[in-house]
């Protein structure tokens, strides 16, 4: 692995495509359920939503355990 590679899976984050499909719904809920309270476009995020964030956080938490690992390795 070169330092480039490993950078680029340091930086590699969760989108808001996959929040809102971690979540069951749509990009555009995602986005609207972070405007701030009183925005006319803000929606309530979905029931759920913190167990679906913690699934995302435990996953990424993973993938960079897994490149600590690889880089100690090597």
């Amino acid at each position: 692995m070169d330092f480039t590679e490993a950078t680029d899976r340091l930086r590699r984050c969760h989108s808001l495509e996959d929040v809102g499909e971690a979540m069951g719904v749509s990009y555009a809920l995602a986005r609207q359920a972070r405007l701030a309270e009183g925005h006319p476009n803000r929606r309530n995020p979905p029931d759920g939503w913190e167990s679906a964030i913690a699934k995302l956080a435990r996953a990424r938490a993973a993938e960079l355990v897994e490149l600590a690992e690889e880089l100690e390795a090597s």
